[in-house]
């Protein structure tokens, strides 16, 4: 891209998957005058402060951070949500791209850049709008998903459509894998939606009224595995609930709280009682789901590391129904 399509480009967004858009945005050129990200977080063991993955790219370019807890002037923060605005203005950006920022953009913000504000979802809209997209495009067993570049207005996820890009679920994929490639793919539209709008107006479509649904916040709650539930929905979870928050199961009798992660497993044509023992030796262990049964393959004792069957079963003795 030559330096004249260059824009200025305000930047909102918080973890990883919008990192690697802002990474995007910079390699193809265009000034980020400002970014703005979610507070700095509690996190690890030391529960120490940690940065953002966009405040650290930002710092490493040298680029202004405000990281209000509120953009609401009439909200909980005023003094932030006005001190975000005065760095907005002075910042003077053409468009505002925004990515898994997490607070909700006011009617001030969406009205700034002379472009607006443009935001890389995960789904394939108006499909899995909302906070999870990729973990529950996994979950339901859909067959693909992709990246919407979005002409935001007031509501959640409900801007016309500016570009789309598709990609396949893949019978083993996790959110960590699909997140991977997902966000590598926004990166790519994204940079080609800046260049389409330093180019002249941007073709919008609106998105269709059929086939809307919610993408709801993953719950820890909703880690638990239930046996009686078929193992194909099982194994779904087990794979959209990686990395977070991960399914699990307790042990009857286990010290209260205490649970075993599995993240990795697969459905066999088997039959019993739900969350009875089919087979438990060696390489193997299959238990029995409301609908044929579930192989599990990689395990997690608790403060432990993630580890095969075999070796978990040497130093765990399960009982004969986990139900």
């Amino acid at each position: 891209m030559g330096q004249a399509a260059s824009l200025r480009v305000a930047y909102a967004g918080t973890p990883e998957f919008a990192s690697t858009a802002l990474a995007a945005i910079l390699a193809a050129g265009h000034t980020v005058p400002l970014v703005l990200t979610q507070p700095d977080r509690p996190a690890g063991r030391g529960m120490k402060l940690q940065a953002s993955a966009v405040k650290q790219l930002a710092l490493t370019h040298g680029i202004p951070v405000a990281q209000p807890h509120s953009l609401r002037l009439d909200g909980r923060f005023p003094e932030e949500a006005t001190s975000a605005r005065d760095a907005l203005m002075a910042a003077q950006p053409d468009v505002m791209v925004v990515a898994a920022y997490g607070l909700i953009l006011p009617q001030w913000v969406l009205d700034l850049p002379r472009l607006g504000c443009l935001n890389i979802h995960g789904s394939l809209l108006p499909r899995w709008r909302g906070a999870a997209p990729i973990h529950r495009a996994i979950e339901a067993g859909d067959a693909e998903t992709g990246i919407t570049i979005m002409q935001m207005d007031a509501g959640l996820d409900t801007g016309d459509m500016l570009l789309v890009g598709r990609e396949p679920i893949g019978a083993e994929d996790t959110t960590a894998a699909l997140h991977d490639r997902l966000a590598a793919l926004g990166g790519r539209l994204v940079v080609e939606a800046l260049a389409q709008a330093a180019a002249g107006p941007l073709q919008a479509t609106p998105q269709p009224e059929a086939g809307v649904n919610y993408a709801h916040k993953i719950d820890k709650a909703e880690a638990a595995i239930d046996w009686s539930q078929p193992a194909v929905q099982i194994a779904r979870r087990v794979r959209a609930f990686d990395p977070f928050p991960g399914c699990s199961f307790a042990l009857p009798g286990g010290k209260p709280g205490e649970a075993i992660k599995v993240w990795a497993a697969s459905v066999v044509p088997a039959s019993g009682r739900p969350g009875e023992l089919l087979q438990a030796q060696g390489d193997t262990l299959i238990v029995a789901c409301g609908e044929q049964a579930l192989a599990l393959h990689t395990l997690q004792k608790p403060g432990g590391k993630r580890q095969g069957v075999r070796e978990f079963l040497q130093s765990t003795a399960l009982p004969a129904s986990l139900a």
